[in-house]
């Protein structure tokens, strides 16, 4: 129950109205009266009321440019106003209503009628206000949750993210790759990814993508390798053609990895570029690739792109087979493989853009290095 005294100011030029009025009213409200409508635009700047009576025919400033004065103001607008007048047309009612005002009585008024609008409106106006409350607890509850859900999302997705990335380097650790291949070849996809879309090259495929997710998915790309024997993958030496053979297998065994990953949550985009990324990467523009040996466009785009970015960091990167071509080396490897190993127009791509992949490459070396 509010128990809160209202305040009503009472506006008439009378003094003797506002004499009976405060005398009508005082017992109920706390009640402040006023004998112009300046004095009552003073009296706002100080305190705002729950109601206001207002006469209509008083000098100088009427009641209806005082209501106009109230209105235009955005911090005394919302306090209801009602019109008591002697004016008994309907077009200055109607007038005294659309300029804002929630009432209009006329003189001579019956007292318990006047009282009981009053009651009426202060109960009109409690709810309003009541109901901006509500409504400001609402938004302020929805922005709360939404930062809540937007924080856990987040937590979530860094999670995951610190999951594949491990999950990746033990894989990698098996074949003796370390010093950050997985976020090298990362880096280098996103230049290539942002590059494309600076071109509008494959605008029309990757209109659909979200890089971060493609980033993160493409970390799992050569997962198949933990299904390879260490003494196959860290020979020294050249691999003879059976033991070729169950090197390829990887990318199959990837992709059965990730499905069976697939089988046991609902992230199902995230994973099927993962599983695109796994199986495709070691497909040639020639068709001279595996395990399917797809040609051209037949080759997803996941996997052209994976190609460059993983054959570019083989290339500058020591292996147990080879030691570490120069930057200026693994981009003419590269270019030479244009249109048999690599896709022309991602390798006139990689052209343009190879200056960032020796910059990533430059800032790994130091930090090795270091």
């Amino acid at each position: 129950m509010n128990l809160e005294r209202k305040t009503i100011f009472l506006v008439d030029d009378d003094p003797t109205n506002l004499m009976l009025g405060r005398s009508l009213l005082s017992e109920q409200y706390d009640v402040l009266t006023l004998s112009s409508g300046k004095k009552l635009l003073k009296a706002l700047e100080n305190k705002i009321p729950h109601l206001i009576l207002l006469d209509v025919d008083m000098p100088e400033m009427d009641g209806y440019d005082t209501i106009e004065a109230v209105k235009s103001n955005e911090k005394t607008a919302a306090i209801p106003v009602i019109f008591l007048t002697a004016k008994n047309d309907i077009d200055s009612e109607l007038k005294g209503l659309s300029l804002g005002a929630v009432d209009y009585i006329m003189k001579p008024f019956s007292v318990p009628r006047l009282l009981k609008r009053i009651e009426m409106h202060m109960l009109v106006e409690l709810q309003r206000r009541e109901l901006l409350a509500q409504r400001q607890q609402l938004i302020e509850f929805s922005n709360n949750l939404q930062e809540l859900v937007e924080e856990k999302t987040k937590a979530v997705s860094e999670l995951q993210c610190a999951i594949l990335k491990t999950m990746a380097e033990l894989v990698d650790g098996r074949d003796d790759i370390t010093g950050g291949h997985i976020e090298r070849t990362t880096r280098y996809l996103d230049i290539l990814l942002e590059a494309m879309a600076q071109r509008d090259l494959y605008a029309e495929k990757i209109a659909s993508w979200n890089n971060k997710l493609m980033l993160q998915s493409a970390q799992l790309y050569d997962v198949g390798k933990i299904g390879v024997k260490d003494c196959i993958l860290k020979k020294p030496a050249r691999l003879t053609p059976e033991e070729f053979e169950e090197i390829k297998r990887h990318t199959v065994f990837g992709g059965t990895v990730i499905e069976k990953i697939k089988s046991s949550t609902k992230e199902q985009a995230f994973l099927e570029h993962a599983k695109v990324f796994a199986i495709s990467h070691h497909e040639k523009w020639d068709g001279s690739g595996y395990p399917m040996g797809l040609k051209g466009e037949e080759i997803p785009l996941e996997g052209r792109l994976m190609a460059i970015a993983d054959v570019y960091d083989a290339l500058v990167s020591d292996r147990p087979y080879k030691s570490a071509y120069s930057h200026e080396e693994a981009v003419k490897i590269i270019v030479d493989g244009r249109g048999t190993h690599f896709d022309p127009n991602l390798t006139d791509l990689f052209v343009k853009v190879s200056d960032k992949f020796r910059e990533v490459l430059i800032k790994f070396n130091n930090m090795d290095a270091g």
